[in-house]
């Protein structure tokens, strides 16, 4: 079946539907929740198994329709939670006890079965969310090897991108990024270490939000770094984001970074929907070219419409977080990675199939299709350390904390007196090469995601047919102001391109 002569869209009920849409419909009873999981489950072996192929889902739920059959049960009176009927995918990296393993998209990791629900996952399912699937991602969230191909796993295969087939989906959250850009769920959950959820939000056309480092709990996630990793809501509004994010915060006694959320998490984002977030806002931005003009160009002319909607931009004269303090995060990654693959392993009790990096590594090098296009250099270099147990480890931490936070982003902000910094989120999506690997040419999405703070991407037009973001981002515990200028963003310039699986571009 050739893509490119294939409307998909067509004949989908859903297409398009936000979490307000569709529980609408379920109270003036147009639908049943049925007859949306079976929709949805039907698109994914249309659009994802078949036709398309866009190998986005790397397991559907088999209980799905059960879960839906139960609450539609549930009397009007009582269906209560936000997400009530709302099907849901999650990257698969995160647990759940069911009848899916949880497998960072490894053959290793196949028949992985958690022993319970990750904490945020706890928090959907009391929310009324059906999570209807688990989406591919980069293999061991993009840190397994150097040469690495964004949106390949090996227990997954290649997540292609819906705008175009022969392009990539950015990482790692590829899978969540391309199912919900392509209309597989009403939202998904994607992990962010640095960029996992940035920039596939941008190349899928969809809004990503990375929350502050703590907001959200990481226990039952399969884990980079203690330091930087967090779950966030990929979706196509902002405004959906604001409730899914909602929905996910609270402390969780497993995740000690969550205790600093006490008194500044919010259980609902929606009162920051307004329209007029950009008005009288001080915006700074830098001038240094992308490396890409066309993206240049597209951000030049969005500047032009923030100054519209009342922004007063500012221009920085010094990027937030210096290239020495982003280089020396990847070093303490490689120290905080063995540590958390470990404490992950053990979680999953006596039955776990893998019990530590030392036989993952060993694992690989016995499985042809693990190594057929890159290798593991990452796991190979974590192994080698003392992980956090390192001389240097304080001392890194606190280099690379004070010098993306108060030396860093905060510092600028006081500076330039700003409410948030912009940039342009990534450059479009490359062609997908199985040889050379990745080819980004940029991403915007670095300095937050070393300090740990919030970020959130929108859709800011595209280029050639190719969806571009752009990126706003802030100081810690700042959701509730980036939401209010992204939706502002959003609502006046609506960017958002519904994808149409061509076949090359």
């Amino acid at each position: 079946m050739n893509a490119q002569n294939t409307d998909y869209n067509k004949d989908f009920k859903f297409l398009e539907y936000d979490i307000e849409k569709l529980q609408k419909g379920y109270q003036n009873k147009e639908y049943k929740i049925t007859d949306v999981v079976k929709s949805y489950l039907e698109r994914i072996e249309k659009v994802d198994k078949t036709g398309a192929k866009l190998n986005a889902v790397i397991t559907v739920n088999p209980d799905a329709m059960k879960i839906a059959d139960s609450l539609d049960q549930v009397p009007a009176p009582l269906r209560k939670g936000a997400l009530f009927g709302v099907p849901v995918l999650l990257k698969d990296n995160i647990d759940t006890k069911d009848k899916m393993p949880n497998t960072a998209g490894s053959l290793a990791m196949k028949d992985s079965f958690p022993l319970r629900d990750a904490f945020l996952v706890e928090k959907l399912r009391k929310a009324g969310a059906i999570i209807i699937g688990k989406t591919n991602l980069s293999e061991w969230a993009n840190f397994r090897g150097i040469m690495s191909v964004s949106g390949w796993s090996g227990n997954g295969g290649l997540t292609k991108n819906p705008y175009d087939l022969t392009r990539n989906t950015c990482g790692s959250s590829a899978g969540s990024g391309a199912a919900i850009s392509a209309n597989l769920g009403i939202f998904a959950i994607g992990t962010e270490t640095n960029g996992s959820i940035i920039c596939p939000s941008s190349v899928n056309g969809i809004v990503g939000l990375k929350p502050t480092v703590g907001l959200v709990s990481r226990s039952g996630i399969i884990p980079i770094s203690v330091s930087q990793d967090t779950a966030g809501p990929m979706t196509r509004t902002v405004k959906d984001a604001a409730i899914a994010l909602g929905v996910l915060t609270g402390v969780d006694e497993k995740d000690s970074h969550t205790l600093a959320s006490k008194n500044q998490t919010k259980t609902d984002y929606t009162s920051f929907l307004k329209p007029d977030g950009l008005k009288g806002k001080r915006i700074g931005y830098s001038k240094k070219s992308s490396g890409n003009v066309k993206v240049d160009a597209l951000f030049q002319e969005n500047l032009k419409f923030l100054e519209k909607e009342g922004a007063i931009l500012v221009e920085i004269s010094e990027e937030p977080v210096s290239n020495e303090i982003q280089g020396k995060s990847f070093e303490l990654m490689v120290l905080e990675y063995k540590d958390g693959l470990n404490q992950y392993f053990k979680s999953l009790g006596a039955n776990a199939k893998i019990k530590s990096v030392e036989e993952l590594i060993a694992f690989n090098k016995n499985s042809p299709e693990e190594m057929k296009y890159f290798k593991q250099e990452f796991l190979e270099m974590t192994q080698a350390t003392k992980g956090m147990q390192d001389e240097n480890y304080a001392k890194l931490l606190k280099e690379i904390q004070e010098g993306s936070r108060k030396n860093g982003i905060d510092a600028t902000l006081k500076k330039y007196q700003l409410h948030a910094l912009i940039a342009a989120s990534t450059s479009p999506a490359w062609k997908t090469d199985m040889v050379n690997g990745d080819n980004y040419i940029f991403e915007g999405s670095g300095a937050a995601a070393i300090a740990g703070y919030p970020s959130i991407t929108v859709p800011m037009g595209n280029i050639d047919g190719l969806p571009v973001g752009i990126l706003f981002y802030a100081e810690a515990w700042s959701e509730g102001k980036l939401i209010n200028m992204a939706y502002s963003f959003e609502q006046k310039n609506p960017q958002r391109l519904v994808p149409q699986f061509k076949n090359g571009n």
